[in-house]
This record gives structure tokens, C-alpha cells and sequence, in this order.
């Protein structure tokens, strides 16, 4: 029942390879930290109402000395040879290192990896770890190379109209601190993949926005007038369905969900998600006659997500959910579309129990499950 997002996503970091080259995209960020074992707090910073002090060069001036180009070499031979080039800003200090954040497909399957600061200097750096589902990556080099840090904002206060810029290293480091304006064009996009890097983003929360996003912006912030980092670049459309040349549609990731993965990432190195084991759709993907016939929920319900698979032996088969049940909330919150469901199933941990709300048919039901390991990245 679900369609693939077209033929379009494009990363937005930049790759060079022998022969030739192949072009990425980019995403979204925030921040604020602790002092020393610190662990960055989402939410701790809100975002503030713009005023006649909060200017783009304003806000540029806050955030431009903490952003780096990133660049993965591949070993070949005796030599290393550049493979992608991508951007990445420091979002932490603690205990002599400087946290630095990027896009996994900027990183992926490097052999060594370098950072240039904003006053030029090169820097080797080292991998803390890497999350393939959220496009996220985590880099130290010693905190005497990069003299600042970016804040993060609360993404949950960004709203459409909204005005943001975007900074990196687009086409590689010879642009490197480039700015670009634009402004929120929505708040929640979901993406399943990006066809033509093969990534998987497994139905991820993006921010969608108008700001310029071009090879080599991957890993750079997306920050609003007041300086702070509301998500990461990660993303653009290029061509509509049809074939059509798109302009100004790109994807950062929200910078709530950044925080959440680069504090396990740097606790842990990777990533465990919880599951419910199961396959689903939006309700609103679902023609009506085919609601009518098969889901048979009432005519009230104009939201919520279809389950289409349901695992055998999975949590959701075990609290008894079935194919063609509608899912309309999660612990309380009201569940719309995919994006809710999953924005609140990630929030909890493996082993934990949530509570779902769904009608199978015409009934209303509520059911608490237990959830698994997911064995997805």
C-alpha cells in the first residue's frame, strides 16, 4: 500500500572517486552542554523571539567558528585518497576533546579522517561512532583545534515561515563557511530512503526548508536568527516523480533527535532501538473504499497509522494487534501519521512498556506492550 518517495533524495555531502564523482546531501542540529561529563540537554535552550538584534550576520558571527569541512580518505596502495567531502560542527567540550557532529554517509567506511577549521588549520579525527538510520556521526579531535562550540535550539519551537541559514562546504572545502537564507517549509517531512545513495532512513522526522542546500553541505548546521542550531543538513530533492528538476526542497534532521543520538553515540558508540514489529502505513495513503472494506474503523477517525504486517512472535503479535488494525495513539499522544509513532517509540528504551491505542474494526482498544530489540540499525 505504501509508495516509494520517488526517485529524488540526494545526501548532500560531497564524494570524489577515482574516475570520477558522485554528489550527496545535508541535515539539522541543536545544542547546549554541561560541564565536564557533560551530556548535551535538549530542550535547555528555547528558542527565542526574533528581534531587530537577531540578524543573519548576527547569528552567522555565533555559529561560523564552530563548523569544520569533514573529509573521508580511503586507503589505496600507500596512499590515501580523498573519497567524500562533507561538513560538521562542534556542538561539545569535555576532558581535553571537542565533540564534532556530521552525517554518517559523509564518514562511511573511511580510512582516516580530517577536519578543516574555520581559521584553515587540518585536523586528524577520530571516529566515536556512527548511527546509518539517522544519517548521524560523531568525530573528537583535541578541543585546542576549534575554539568554539555551536548551541543547539529546540526544534520543537521552530514553525513554518520561520527564517534559517544553512552553513557549510558546499562543492568541498574551497567554499568552505558558506551561508545561505531560507526559511521552515515544514516542520515534519517523513523520509523512507533516498533512492539514489541507497540510504535507508527508516521513516525518519525531517525538517524541510528552502535554504540553498548543495554537495558538501552534509553535516553543516541549519540555525535560526538567533544563532542557535534547530537541525542538521542532511538532504535535498533533485527531480520530482516525473522527472522534473526541483529547487529549493531540502531535509535537516531536527536537532532534537541529534541530541538523543550523539549523547548515545558518545556513551555507547552505537545505537539500540526498541521495535514493535511491524510493517505500516499512513491511514491516509489508504484509498477510501479500501478503508470501508478492509480496516472497516469509523468514519470519525481521520488519522492514524495501518498495520500491514505484524511480525509473528513480535511484541505486537504478543499484546494481540493484527493486520489491518489503525493505531491512533501512543502513551497518551495522539498518532497521526507514521512520523508521530515513531518520533514517540524512539523516545523509549529497549525493554521498556508503552501503551497503544488502536481500533481493530470498529472497536477502540488499548493495550500496553513490552518492547524488543529492533534488528534494524
Amino acid at each position: 500500500m505504501q509508495k516509494n518517495m520517488t526517485n529524488l533524495l540526494v545526501a548532500a555531502g560531497l564524494a570524489g572517486i577515482v574516475g570520477g564523482g558522485a554528489v550527496l546531501a545535508g541535515r539539522e542540529v541543536y545544542n547546549n552542554y554541561e560541564s565536564t561529563h557533560q551530556t548535551v540537554r535538549t530542550k535547555s535552550v528555547q528558542t527565542k523571539a526574533m528581534n531587530s538584534k537577531n540578524t543573519s550576520s548576527t547569528a552567522y558571527d555565533k555559529v561560523a567558528p564552530a563548523v569544520v569541512s569533514v573529509i573521508n580518505f580511503k586507503k589505496q596502495g600507500g596512499n590515501y585518497t580523498e573519497a567524500a567531502e562533507g561538513s560538521g560542527f562542534a556542538y561539545k567540550k569535555a576532558n581535553g576533546t571537542a565533540f564534532i557532529v556530521t552525517n554518517n554517509h559523509v564518514i562511511d567506511n573511511a580510512d582516516r579522517l580530517q577536519v578543516i577549521t574555520n581559521d584553515h588549520k587540518t585536523v586528524i579525527a577520530d571516529l566515536v561512532g556512527k548511527d546509518e538510520l539517522t544519517d548521524l556521526a560523531v568525530l573528537k579531535v583535541d578541543e585546542k583545534a576549534l575554539p568554539a562550540t555551536a548551541n543547539f535550539g529546540d526544534s520543537d519551537q521552530i514553525a513554518v515561515g520561520q527564517k534559517v541559514l544553512a552553513i557549510g562546504s558546499p562543492l568541498g572545502s574551497q567554499y568552505a563557511s558558506s551561508v545561505t537564507e531560507g526559511i521552515i517549509s515544514a516542520t515534519k517531512r517523513l523520509v523512507q530512503s533516498d533512492t539514489t545513495t541507497n540510504q535507508n532512513y527508516g521513516g525518519s522526522t525531517v525538517i524541510q526548508t528552502d535554504a540553498a542546500i548543495n554537495p558538501g553541505n552534509s553535516g553543516g548546521p541549519l540555525i535560526n536568527l538567533a544563532g542557535q542550531v534547530v537541525g542538521i543538513n542532511s538532504m535535498k530533492l533533485s527531480t520530482g516523480s516525473d522527472g522534473s528538476a526541483v529547487e529549493g526542497i531540502g531535509f535537516a534532521i531536527p536537532s532534537d533527535q541529534v541530541v538523543d543520538i550523539v549523547n548515545k553515540l558518545v556513551k555507547n558508540g552505537h545505537i539500540t532501538r526498541p521495535a514493535l514489529g511491524i510493517e505500516m502505513v499512513n491511514l491516509t495513503q489508504v484509498p477510501a473504499e479500501e478503508q470501508k472494506a478492509n480496516l472497516k474503523v469509523p468514519d470519525s477517525v481521520s488519522g492514524g497509522v495501518v498495520l500491514y504486517k505484524v511480525n509473528q512472535d513480535s511484541p505486537a503479535a504478543r499484546a494481540g494487534l493484527q493486520k489491518y488494525d489503525v493505531i491512533v495513539g501512543i502513551d497518551g499522544e495522539t498518532v497521526n501519521t507514521q512520523a508521530d509513532l515513531r518520533e514517540q517509540l524512539y523516545r523509549h528504551q529497549v525493554g521498556d512498556k508503552t501503551k497503544l491505542t488502536y481500533y481493530h474494526g470498529s472497536t477502540k482498544k488499548t493495550v500496553t506492550v513490552k518492547l524488543n530489540q529492533s534488528l534494524k540499525n
